[in-house]
C-alpha cells in the first residue's frame, strides 16, 4: 500500500505540472507489485489458519515491497516440520546398531547424574568392553534398557531417580544433556551419517509403525510435514531468512533439514564441545554462560538467547532478552514447552502445533496480540483436553522448576485457557 500511495500522490503532482490527465496516468501506472507466493498445501491446516499465514507472508514478505533487512521465520524441528522425534529415532537406531560407545565413567557423562543411575548403568553395561569401544546394545538388551530407561523415564529400571541437582528449567533439561553426551567420542560427521541411516530406516516405514529397542516398544517412523515443508518454500520464495533451532543435536539436524530446503548455515542446535575432532561431554554455552556441562540448551529461553546471537548478532548477557522488533523474528513456529519463549518472540505471527503443552498453549489461546495461530498436529492429532489448561495458577516454569500463573507482557495474568483446536 505504501508503495502503491507513493505512486498515486507521484501521479497527481505530474498532472498538476503537466496541466494534463496523460502525465498523471502515466505516472500512476508505474511498476505492478511483486505477487508473492502463495501456499499450495490445504489439506490440514484449521479453519482460516492458511489464510491468516498468507496474509503475514503478504505483509511480511519481501513481495510485499518492504527494502530492509530479510524477515527472519524460526522454526522448532521435532514434532513441529517432522513427526516424532529424530533424537529419539537417532539413538535406536544407534542402539540397535552397536553405536554407542562405552564411557570411562557413566558418572562422568552429565553433572546431574545420580550415583544410582551410574551404579545401574555400570551393572547392566558392564566394564568387560575397554572405554571408547562400541556396546553390544543389539544383543545385549539389559544394557539397552538401562540407557533407555535413564533417558526416556529419567529412572533406573529399579524406579530410583536418574538425575539429581539443582538447573535452570527454563534452560536445560539433563536427559535432553544426558542424549547428547551419549554421542561423544563420534565426529560430528559421523553422528550426521547415523542419522542419515536413522531417517531412511523411518521415512520408510508405514506409519503408526513401533519398533523393538531392547525390550521397549519405540516409535518406529518419521514424516514431513507437507504442509511445513510447503510453508518455509512459501517463506523461502517470499524473502524469509528460514531458520530450524532445535533441541536435537546440531548434526542430527543436519541429516534431516535437507528435506525442507535448509542448509546448514540456518540450522541452530544443541552444539556439544568438539575435541581432536570428536564430540565430547561439554556443551556450548551461550550469551554470558561460557562452554558449559549442558546448563545452557536450545531450551525455552536457551533458544532465544542462541536465536539472538546466532541469527542476530546480539553478544553477551543481553542476549537473554527480548530484542527490539527490528531484532526479532517475523514468524516462528513450535509445539512445546521448549519453544514458548522464541514463538511469543515473533512480531507477526506465531505457530502452535498443539501437543497438549501448557504454557506456549496458555499463551496460543489467550492470543493477546492477535497474531496467534493454533493447529492440530497433521499426523495423529492429539485428542482434546478435557480440564482446562491452569494457567492462572501454574502454567508458567520458574527457573527452580515450581509451578506459577502466566501473565502477558502487560502484567496481568492468563485465566485458564479450554483446548479448542484439536
Amino acid at each position: 500500500m505504501l508503495t502503491k500511495r507513493r505512486w498515486l500522490a507521484a501521479g497527481a503532482a505530474l498532472a498538476v505540472v503537466g496541466g494534463g490527465v496523460a502525465a498523471a496516468q502515466t505516472a500512476t501506472a508505474g511498476p505492478a507489485p511483486r505477487q508473492c507466493p502463495t501456499l499450495h498445501v490445504t489439506k490440514g491446516w484449521y479453519g482460516d489458519n492458511r489464510a491468516k499465514l498468507q496474509k503475514m507472508i503478504d505483509e511480511r514478505g519481501s513481495c510485499a515491497g518492504s527494502h530492509g533487512a530479510r524477515p527472519v521465520a524460526t522454526f522448532d524441528w521435532d514434532n513441529t516440520v517432522v513427526k516424532n522425534d529424530i533424537s529419539d529415532a537417532t539413538l535406536a537406531w544407534m542402539l540397535r546398531h552397536d553405536k554407542v560407545l562405552r564411557p570411562a565413567s557413566w558418572k562422568a557423562t552429565n553433572k546431574w547424574l545420580t550415583d544410582d543411575a551410574a551404579r545401574a548403568l555400570t551393572e547392566a553395561c558392564g566394564t568387560q568392553v575397554p572405554a571408547g569401544h562400541p556396546l553390544p546394545t543389539s544383543t545385549d538388551t539389559g544394557c539397552t534398557d538401562e540407557i533407555l530407561d535413564v533417558y526416556n523415564d529419567e529412572k533406573t529400571s529399579d524406579g530410583k531417580p536418574a538425575f539429581a541437582g539443582e538447573w535452570n528449567h527454563r534452560r536445560t533439561v539433563p536427559s535432553y544433556v544426558w542424549i547428547t553426551q551419549l554421542f561423544a567420542g563420534h565426529s560430528p560427521d559421523t553422528l550426521t551419517s547415523y542419522a542419515a541411516k536413522a531417517r531412511k530406516q523411518n521415512l520408510a516405514a508405514p506409519i503408526g509403525t513401533e519398533q523393538t529397542v531392547g525390550t521397549h516398544k519405540w516409535a518406529g517412523y518419521i514424516r514431513y510435514y507437507e504442509q511445513q515443508r510447503d510453508l518455509i518454500g512459501t517463506l523461502k520464495k517470499a524473502g524469509f531468512d528460514v531458520y530450524i533451532v532445535s533441541a536435537s543435536a546440531e548434526p542430527l539436524v543436519r541429516a534431516w533439514a535437507p528435506g525442507v530446503g535448509i542448509d546448514r548455515d540456518h540450522i541452530v542446535g544443541i552444539r556439544n564441545i568438539v575435541r581432536d575432532g570428536r564430540l565430547t561431554t561439554g556443551v556450548q554455552g551461550c550469551g554470558d554462560v561460557k562452554d558449559t556441562n549442558g546448563e545452557v540448551l536450545t531450551y525455552m529461553d536457551g533458544k532465544r538467547c542462541w536465536i539472538n546471537q546466532e541469527i542476530f548478532h546480539v553478544k553477551g548477557a543481553k542476549a537473554w532478552q527480548q530484542q527490539d522488533p527490528a531484532h526479532r523474528a517475523a514468524f516462528a513456529a513450535g509445539d512445546a514447552e521448549t519453544d514458548v519463549t522464541f514463538v511469543g518472540d515473533a512480531t507477526a505471527g506465531h505457530l502452535a502445533i498443539n501437543r497438549n503443552k501448557t504454557e506456549l498453549m496458555c499463551r496460543a489461546y489467550d492470543n493477546s496480540d492477535h497474531r496467534w495461530i493454533v493447529n492440530p498436529m497433521f499426523i495423529e492429532p492429539k485428542k482434546r483436553k478435557t480440564d482446562a489448561y491452569p494457567c492462572s495458577t501454574a502454567g508458567y516454569v520458574q527457573p527452580d522448576g515450581t509451578l506459577a500463573p502466566i501473565h502477558r507482557p502487560d502484567g496481568s495474568v492468563i485465566p485458564d485457557q479450554q483446548d479448542t483446536v484439536y
